[in-house]
């Protein structure tokens, strides 16, 4: 598990920057709520009959004098932004940054096999998104707990899992593509920012609502979450599917390569 340990030491500063700005973005949302609940009322009328924006956010289907709702605006805003950008630059980096670095003849000249590798950086990306999430929970639930807003964490849990979910799909998709390609900082933003604009120009317009079966925000959309009660499960099933033939392609490609060899 040498490889694995490197990458966790190795993603450790990014790790720990992204969780604490995110972390700070999410609890002083939730820390304001007492301060904007009086309002809320008064505000949902206005953001719901905004048109196309409000459908664009899901706002024509929540009610803003419940805490939940409040929470699932900013959570998407918050964690399905700043945490998708995290999965996604630090998938987009595990495998090219050898290659980048120069490294790569160093790494796969050690008696482990690349298939061995390829998983140990696997399993150290879902680590660290796991770690990512797990700091988003406890800061969710601490901040509830202050506010007394403890008896809406049953709502919260599945939006987080939903996140959590969406997160380790955009990590597992730069991931494969990071095997073909030797930088791509700027693709890994491209894909995030990218998939979270599919799913607000498919909730806009009717004629394009296919799109929610490319972009993993369409399970994570808050809306939805708050008023099912569960994850779709056609969105997740492709959304698996992809995620796996991604991270397949990743052990394929790099088994194949012959700056490896």
């Amino acid at each position: 598990m040498t490889v694995f340990f490197h990458e966790m030491k190795r993603g450790s500063q990014p790790l720990i920057i992204c969780s604490v700005v995110v972390s700070f973005m999410l609890a002083a949302a939730i820390l304001l709520y007492p301060q904007m609940e009086p309002q809320m009322s008064e505000m949902e009328g206005m953001l719901a009959d905004m048109g196309s924006f409000s459908s664009a956010f899901g706002m024509d289907k929540m009610n803003f004098s419940r805490f939940p709702d409040y929470f699932a605006i900013e959570c998407g805003n918050t964690v399905g932004i700043g945490g998708a950008i995290f999965a996604a630059l630090t998938g987009i980096s595990m495998l090219c940054k050898e290659e980048k670095e120069k490294t790569a003849e160093f790494l796969f000249t050690h008696p482990v096999s690349r298939c061995r590798i390829v998983f140990e950086k696997l399993l150290a990306l879902i680590v660290q998104i796991v770690i990512f999430n797990a700091v988003l929970s406890a800061v969710t639930v601490l901040s509830s707990v202050i506010i007394g807003k403890a008896s809406d964490l049953a709502d919260m849990w599945l939006i987080l899992l939903a996140y959590l979910i969406l997160e380790t799909e955009i990590a597992m998709i730069c991931f494969g593509i990071s095997s073909f390609i030797r930088s791509g900082i700027g693709i890994g933003i491209g894909i995030a920012v990218g998939m979270y604009f599919l799913n607000i120009i498919s909730n806009i317009t009717e004629d394009v609502k296919f799109l929610k079966y490319i972009t993993p925000y369409a399970y994570a959309d808050g809306a939805e979450l708050l008023t099912n009660h569960y994850i779709d499960g056609v969105y997740l099933a492709i959304g698996i599917t992809l995620a796996a033939v991604c991270a397949a392609a990743a052990f394929f490609r790099t088994a194949k390569k012959d700056i490896f060899c």
